[in-house]
């Protein structure tokens, strides 16, 4: 399929549901264009892994389709899995492995593997070709996984919490790699994370699960455009919604006062009373969360 004939979203996830015994994820709509970056916020056990199995057609879907590259998957979906680097917790490979090793796997297992692109990402990440998977730390066996996933000419990532417990200077190295891989704009990637600073650096759309619900997916800085932090008194910031300017979406209060994530279309300027500071990504989640819980589900959260 070539630029001018392919649809503009590599990934289209509609009404996606799952049911277990104790979670279910419900309704779940997503869209991801070409040359992006998608990262999924949300608690551990939020549906940021069930999302992704469901994607990948690793777990059964109670309902909703899936579609990428302009095709919907099926049972029978090899075809497009070729097009798909995936980077998942556990790499099932055999611990006594080499690169070498790991080399000669994958050339049976991906029509488009690229052996010299593999020993490239092998010595950018700095991975000892003589080692043991065995001996390898968990910062290597994820940099291994992405030097796989990089190697077969994938047009789409998917990588479930990549970055977790990797010491900072290896979170950055990953992070940038991934940025590197969208440049052309015909390679995009699903990131899940916990870590909200590492979705604010690199991703283009942020999508926020919470208790299996989809809370927001938007442009991220649309979505730190769009949200801001009031502090003040409870009265004041309350007076600012009702004359209009914001709509509160999440509130605390503490001995000193109160702070509030309000949602506005036009630029808030601090006045008399009220400080206005920027959002972060985590402010937002954070706030959204406790909205969400104490509302169960009312629309003020979105």
């Amino acid at each position: 399929m070539n630029m001018e004939e392919r649809e503009n979203n590599i990934l289209e996830i509609r009404g996606l549901t799952k049911h277990y015994s104790d979670f279910t994820l419900q309704d779940l709509n997503l869209e991801l264009p070409y040359g992006c970056i998608m990262g999924l916020m949300g608690e551990n056990g939020a549906g940021k892994s069930t999302t992704i199995k469901a994607a990948l057609n690793l777990i059964h879907r109670d309902g909703g389709t899936i579609r990428m590259f302009g095709e919907d998957i099926g049972e029978d979906n090899s075809r497009l899995r070729e097009n798909i680097g995936i980077v998942m917790e556990g790499l099932n490979l055999p611990d006594l492995f080499k690169a070498v090793e790991v080399d000669s796997m994958m050339r049976g297992i991906y029509r488009n593997w690229d052996s010299d692109c593999f020993y490239q990402y092998l010595e950018k990440f700095h991975i000892n070709r003589k080692k043991k998977i065995k001996e390898y730390s968990r910062g290597m066996k994820i940099k291994l996984a992405l030097s796989i996933a990089l190697s077969h000419n994938a047009g789409l990532l998917i990588l479930d919490e990549p970055t977790s417990g990797l010491d900072p200077v290896v979170r950055e190295e990953v992070l940038d790699i991934l940025k590197e891989f969208v440049m052309d704009e015909s390679h995009s990637v699903l990131i899940s994370s916990h870590i909200i600073s590492d979705i604010e650096k690199t991703a283009d759309y942020a999508a926020f699960i919470h208790q299996g619900r989809l809370m927001l997916c938007e442009e991220k800085d649309r979505l730190l455009d769009e949200y801001r932090i009031l502090k003040g008194s409870r009265s004041d910031i309350m007076k600012m919604e009702e004359d209009g300017g914001v709509r509160v979406a999440g509130m605390r209060e503490n001995s000193f006062g109160a702070e509030a994530l309000v949602k506005t279309n036009s630029p808030v300027k601090s006045k008399e009373g009220i400080v206005v500071e920027a959002a972060s990504l985590e402010e937002i989640m954070l706030f959204l969360i406790k909205s969400e819980d104490k509302s169960c589900g009312n629309a003020a959260v979105y």
